[in-house]
């Protein structure tokens, strides 16, 4: 599978330990005193001690519309008004810090309005040029608070891991305030990247469905996969546990991108999402993307196959709807609405799977994109040559276990929350 597999080295050893202790980084314990919120934000904890891991550092936050406090102020705004604070520069990734951007896109670089900052694009920037614009910020700290969703194509994380090697090319410290996975971090799901097949929807060999927050992510990136590793530190949240719903937490959600307007939609996007390596609509210009799906010429026969499969926790209804952008642009389609009924039994990986079988076997007119994006979302062209075979749900499932089951042993070594 590619893992360095840093933490498999002594069998029983080293999966044992947490990550403040078994990796070159240092974590903010959590703090006792959770105050009236169940959930406290890395953020929120970060300033009720004064900012003191930041003091007399020359700070650059990268984030974008998804770094609030828990009364829907950004945070850069807030650190900008307080003077325990040197903040010299933003760095916006795709979509923008400010999320102006649809998918495939940025801000560039600008001065922000509101506060004067420099905002500085990372979008597509990696290496040494990423490096570059660290060192050219004057910044001595960079700091990272984005929402994730949970899905390994979700390019924010792949921000993180290339905003860490950057800064460590560049001598600079690096901060992760974590936030809640929106989906749970109860397991790991789907298939794990190959690196043949890395992009910026995947860089590392990483479960489709990783069950881990951000700051999980940065330990893991830095202790199994950076060359160098860099001078890392997390702020904790409180009051966060593994099978927690964003729901659960009591904070306010701000869509992570254009197109992830609810948690429901990260309920499903995990699975979902590989719709965009195939003909059809994945929903994208509707006001259900990801759960709703569908092309020109499908009818009733999906949404009966799909059903048939007995999928845990999902309902599939017979639906039709007209995108107002990207494919099918204002032509109306037919497919399918998924309907989460128990969202503890549902398995979004699993259920993407089906779908792309059911769709395959019920709409002659089914096909995948010319360039095999599929092969980049699932991480290998496993998925996508099973199911041209005929393989079934089962069979395309059951063939990345072996690699999952080494994912997961690794991924454990490195969660911070029960």
């Amino acid at each position: 599978m590619g893992l360095s597999r840093r933490s498999l080295l002594a069998a029983g050893g080293a999966l044992g330990a947490t990550a403040a202790t078994a990796h070159p980084a240092r974590a903010v314990p959590p703090d006792r005193g959770a105050g009236h919120r169940r959930v406290r934000t890395g953020f929120e904890r970060l300033a009720a001690d004064g900012y003191a891991l930041l003091s007399g550092q020359r700070v650059g936050v990268v984030t974008n519309p998804t770094g609030v406090t828990a009364d829907a102020r950004h945070l850069v705004d807030v650190m900008h008004a307080d003077e325990r604070v040197d903040l010299v520069a933003v760095f916006g990734p795709e979509h923008g810090f400010r999320g102006t951007a649809q998918a495939g896109g940025s801000e560039g670089r600008y001065d922000d309005p509101a506060t004067g900052l420099p905002v500085y694009d990372t979008y597509l920037k990696s290496g040494r040029p990423l490096a570059d614009v660290f060192a050219a910020s004057g910044v001595d700290t960079v700091v990272f608070d984005i929402q994730d969703v949970g899905a390994r194509f979700y390019t924010y994380i792949w921000t993180l891991y290339d905003c860490m090697e950057a800064a460590a090319l560049a001598g600079k410290r690096f901060v992760v305030l974590d936030r809640p996975n929106p989906v749970t971090g109860r397991a790991a799901l789907g298939p794990v990247l190959d690196r043949a097949f890395a992009t910026f929807v995947g860089r590392e060999p990483v479960a489709q469905a990783h069950g881990m927050t951000v700051a999980e992510l940065a330990l893991l990136f830095n202790g199994e996969f950076l060359d160098e590793p860099v001078a890392l530190e997390t702020v904790r949240m409180t009051g966060w546990r593994r099978t927690d719903f964003f729901d659960a937490t009591g904070l306010p959600w701000v869509p992570p991108s254009p197109n992830m307007p609810t948690p429901e939609t990260a309920l499903v996007y995990s699975g979902t999402c590989l719709f965009e390596g195939t003909n059809l609509s994945e929903g994208r210009g509707t006001t259900r993307p990801f759960e709703l799906l569908g092309a020109e010429g499908v009818d009733h026969r999906w949404a009966e196959a799909a059903n048939a499969l007995g999928l845990p926790g999902v309902r599939f209804r017979e639906a039709y709807f007209a995108p107002v952008f990207s494919k099918f642009q204002g032509r109306t389609v037919g497919g399918v609405q998924l309907h989460v009924h128990d969202r503890e039994a549902f398995d979004p990986v699993r259920t993407g799977i089906g779908l792309l079988v059911t769709a395959r076997r019920t709409w002659s007119g089914f096909a995948w994109r010319p360039d095999h994006w599929i092969d980049r979302l699932t991480g290998s062209a496993r998925v996508r040559t099973l199911i041209d075979a005929g393989a079934d749900t089962a069979e395309v499932v059951g063939a990345w276990q072996a690699d999952l089951d080494v994912f997961r042993a690794v991924r454990r070594g490195y969660l911070l929350y029960r």
